[in-house]
């Protein structure tokens, strides 16, 4: 998906988790510590392992979640018993947990983040989190602010007191092993590239022991466990090759044994499932890069360089696969048709000896989405040996929903949603919470729009706010894919003010998501566009690419043909339009008033990257590789004269008129 780190308590499968965090993060590249994106709504059911009691055992599954204490800055790591409290919901918690029915205390705080600000000179940002296999233990990774780096520790559950080890720095990926009495983690340089795995004992006090170094500056490293905890998957990649090896988290001191590897930067996610390995990647497939990533499979068993993994599903040039997830039961597919997406569930395991075949040939239930989806991100579905599944539905007309499918059952419940029709608001909370719907859909028909007469089950906003699509040539003859959302009651024709959002890089997709901070723009008749420019997500890898190095010039060609459109269909009235862009798409914003500084009225550029050529020539930040791949090696002639002509630092007109720009940065821009 569109996220560069590693989600504190996610396993799924998502494209960007085996990839560094670039240079340009996005402001949603927070964690639930500091800024969650999904407030206290990802609650987690982890069933104990085999060994300490039954999978899906009900009296020793727990839920985890965060909240916030009255009066405190950073929130609260807690956890309860599903049994105590099966209908549990995260804002209707009891003080400090207590059950005033039960008379008990039905809650276990684990990490006051609070403390935590204590110890790290009075700021708490956590970038991983992982709780054991077993219960018994918490791994994460605070930010050192005086030294620049991320602190791993791990605390006892039981007694609340920290391990003596491993207490490492400059960890950035971390997975557990041996049923939790091993935790494997990775170590960067200083130049913060991911390059040493380490396993550590738990409880133990020999040295942690160094299970991989990698030596070559250019490679980096990256670990997962599977969501079975079978095995922990290692990555390593360049922009030459790609690697992938698996240690048996039974034995972690076994070795690494190779199962994949092919040239050139792919992303690489495996998953086991009852003997099978599950690839999800997008590399090149015999010899031809690959638009869009793919899924294939082979026996657990199989031996390198003799194994052969064969496809899942045959090539679908109109379907994409974004994303997949895995349970022990049904394997759920994000699925993309055009600007489309579709998310269904699969039974596993599949049907042996079929070999690859169509998606329909699997009897797919198609799950039920609302209007406009422009994102589906997995949530942390930690618990493998469940069929419900978590997703995080965001559309430009609906408040974000975090929904829970039951893929045996098929029914749903939007387990959190902001409610923004104050004159008929609905109980989204307590025993009315969630909206809990049986699917009768016949498999293989789409039930992406659910409609009820009695009630807005989704919530949406689309009677009070309309969303229009278009597709807007560029320069070259390209569509550029124009999302538009207005007031109906405030529309008027060549009057309305606009504001038009890009980003354009890392082929991530543009944040198209409901912000209720647009709500007085809209309801004062602003007209709020997203424009899906080249070097952006959405339009598979060849869009990316387009976008890029020494054709970054197409993205800011394209935004300024989305502006134009805008002004030329009358949808926005000319000398009243304002851009926005965020990190590598303030450069995107920038860029384009260099080229037309008449056709912008204000933009506004958050955290913006501007000075490209110098940062990139002389980096006062430490770089990566996917950096220079976006933007240029200025050490290649040709990359040069490119990164000076979109720079824009380096382009600012002289005597011209410019709009008024506001640029907001922050204290560690990183």
């Amino acid at each position: 998906m569109t996220r560069w780190r590693c989600d504190t308590w996610t396993c799924t499968w998502s494209k960007k988790r085996s990839t560094p965090k670039p240079l340009c993060p996005t402001p949603r590249d927070s964690n639930l510590s500091s800024s969650p994106r999904w407030p206290l709504a990802w609650l987690l059911s982890f069933p104990l392992l085999p060994s300490a009691g039954a999978p899906g055992d009900l009296h020793h599954r727990r839920l985890y979640y965060r909240r916030v204490e009255e009066g405190k800055q950073y929130l609260v790591l807690c956890r309860r018993l599903v049994s105590l409290n099966e209908e549990f919901i995260s804002h209707k918690s009891p003080a400090a947990g207590f059950d005033f029915t039960s008379g008990k205390k039905i809650e276990q705080k684990l990490l006051d983040y609070n403390q935590e600000a204590e110890r790290f000179g009075g700021y708490a940002y956590e970038e991983l989190s992982e709780v054991s296999p077993d219960h018994k233990f918490l791994a994460y990774t605070m930010y050192d602010k005086d030294n620049d780096y991320f602190t791993l520790s791990v605390r006892n559950l039981n007694s609340g007191a920290l391990c003596s080890k491993p207490q490492a720095v400059r960890v950035s990926n971390i997975a557990w092993a041996k049923d939790g009495q091993a935790l494997i983690y990775v170590v960067t340089d200083q130049n913060k590239r991911p390059y040493q795995i380490y396993c550590s004992i738990i409880g133990s006090t020999d040295e942690d022991a160094l299970l991989l170094e990698e030596s070559n500056e250019n490679v980096y490293v990256n670990i997962r466990h599977t969501k079975d905890f079978h095995f922990v998957c290692v990555h390593t990649f360049s922009t030459t090759s790609s690697k992938v090896f698996l240690i048996n988290a039974a034995d972690p001191f076994s070795g690494l044994t190779l199962i994949w590897e092919c040239e050139g930067l792919a992303h690489c996610i495996v998953e086991h499932h009852e003997g099978f390995l599950y690839l999800f990647t997008d590399a090149a497939k015999e010899g031809q890069e690959a638009d869009n990533h793919y899924l294939l499979r082979c026996p657990v068993d199989a031996s390198f360089p003799s194994r052969t993994w064969e496809s899942v599903f045959i090539d679908d040039q109109g379907l994409v696969v974004e994303d997949v997830d895995f349970c022990k039961t049904h394997m759920a597919l994000i699925l993309r048709e055009g600007r489309t997406y579709r998310l269904c569930s699969v039974s596993l395991p599949l049907p042996a000896g079929k070999g690859v075949v169509h998606l329909k040939e699997l009897h797919p239930h198609f799950l039920p989405l609302p209007k406009y989806v422009s994102q589906i991100v997995p949530g942390p579905n930690y618990d493998y040996y469940s069929s419900t599944m978590r997703f995080a539905i965001s559309s430009p007309v609906m408040p974000d929903a975090v929904v829970d499918y039951d893929l045996s059952y098929g029914k749903w419940n939007i387990i959190q949603q902001q409610n923004m029709l104050r004159e008929r608001t609905r109980i989204l909370y307590g025993t009315a919470s969630s909206a809990t719907i049986s699917l009768n859909a016949k498999s293989g028909e789409s039930v992406n729009e659910l409609k009820s007469d009695s009630d807005n089950l989704w919530n949406d906003l689309s009677e009070f706010y309309s969303c229009e699509q278009y597709d807007v040539p560029s320069h070259d003859g390209i569509s550029v894919p124009l999302t538009i959302i207005y007031s109906p009651k405030y529309k008027k024709e060549n009057q309305n003010p606009g504001l038009l959002h890009g980003h354009g890089a890392y082929g991530e997709l543009l944040d198209k998501r409901w912000r209720s901070e647009l709500k007085s723009l809209l309801d004062r008749g602003w007209v709020v566009a997203f424009a899906d420019v080249r070097g952006g997500g959405g339009g598979g890898k060849k869009w990316h690419h387009d976008g890029r190095r020494t054709k970054k010039l197409n993205s800011i060609k394209d935004f300024i043909s989305c502006a134009r459109f805008l002004i030329e269909k009358e949808i926005v009235k000319e000398h009243k339009l304002a851009g926005w862009g965020y990190s590598a798409g303030g450069l995107l914003v920038a860029a384009a008033i260099n080229c037309c500084p008449d056709l912008f009225r204000a933009v506004v550029l958050e955290v913006p990257f501007l000075d490209a050529t110098n940062t990139l020539l002389y980096p006062i930040l430490p770089l990566i590789a996917a950096d220079y791949e976006e933007f240029g090696y200025p050490g290649d002639i040709d990359d040069f004269h490119a990164i000076r002509n979109y720079s824009p630092y380096d382009n600012i007109q002289k005597d011209v008129l410019y709009p008024a720009v506001l640029v907001t940065s922050s204290f560690n821009t990183r």
